[in-house]
């Protein structure tokens, strides 16, 4: 199976640098919104750029001592996200692991610079290990200027082969995905999948809830139910909102997914059938 490096950016206007601290560095107990964090692996999470203070201050600091003005859309922060295929990671030892993420690191730091990187963690407490590292979008003569970094879709495009060549050198197996300036999709934010199974969990709530109903508590389960549903049908309406911007990737994506099950299903059967001709044969010896 393919191994694919995986480089995500996601610029933030500010407001949302309090809550992705609490989550980069697991400031919580228990995380109700993301069910893939096993916080009793949290203590193998590990920092290759250390925070100084908190995210807001440091974000805000570097803008001032940049004499940087900044209006309401300004992007202050950009959140990246860099990993790999899961496979990639089984039977790596943890040292391995950290030399896989300090490269990458390094790479990213050579890009944006030391002095504006907010904090860079990697999270071991889920499925597959990640790296999130967050800076300040800075450029050399001391703008803030996003878009002048990460750049347009042709610029994100060098971006992915920059990230890659620099990741392949010392890990040959890793492949590049296929460019969004070939396929035309747009990536679907880690967010939205987080949000869907934050959605179901709260729809199998008002399931359960409605099918408790009795003539002996139903104004108590009705009064439950509809509390749960003025919460729920508002984020339905924002993440229905959402998805219709990823319609076109999403279709593209469930095509695949039935070419790739039809294949999966074809080879079975064609297993199937070696393994019954070889029993047949060593039945008639």
């Amino acid at each position: 199976m393919a191994q694919h490096a995986i480089l995500r950016f996601e610029k933030h206007k500010g407001n949302p640098a309090r809550p992705l601290e609490a989550h980069h560095e697991r400031q919580k107990e228990q995380y109700a919104s993301n069910p893939d964090i096993d916080t009793s692996r949290s203590k193998y999470n590990f920092h290759i750029v250390k925070p100084e203070g908190r995210y807001y201050h440091f974000i805000q600091s570097r803008i001032e001592q940049a004499g940087c003005r900044t209006r309401r859309d300004s992007t202050r922060f950009v959140d990246t996200l860099i990993t790999a295929s899961p496979e990639f990671f089984k039977k790596k030892s943890p040292k391995e692991i950290q030399e896989f993420f300090q490269r990458a690191a390094d790479f990213l730091i050579g890009r944006v610079g030391k002095e504006n990187i907010v904090s860079a963690v990697v999270h071991m407490d889920e499925k597959t290990p990640h790296l999130h590292l967050t800076f300040v979008p800075l450029t050399k003569d001391n703008r803030l200027c996003a878009k002048e970094i990460i750049g347009n879709r042709a610029n994100l495009t060098k971006w992915q082969d920059d990230f890659h060549a620099c990741m392949v050198e010392k890990y040959p197996d890793l492949e590049r995905g296929e460019s969004a300036s070939k396929t035309g999709r747009k990536h679907i934010p880690t967010r939205l999948f987080k949000q869907a199974v934050n959605l179901s969990k709260q729809a199998r709530a008002i399931e359960a809830t409605l099918d408790g109903i009795t003539p002996f508590n139903a104004g108590k389960k009705k009064e439950e139910a509809l509390s749960l549903l003025k919460k729920w049908f508002p984020q339905m309406e924002n993440f229905s909102g959402q998805l219709k911007k990823y319609k076109a990737t999403i279709n593209d994506l469930l095509a695949e997914n039935e070419q790739l099950e039809a294949r999966a299903k074809a080879s079975e059967k064609g297993k199937m059938k070696d393994t019954m001709e070889r029993a047949k044969l060593e039945s008639e010896l």
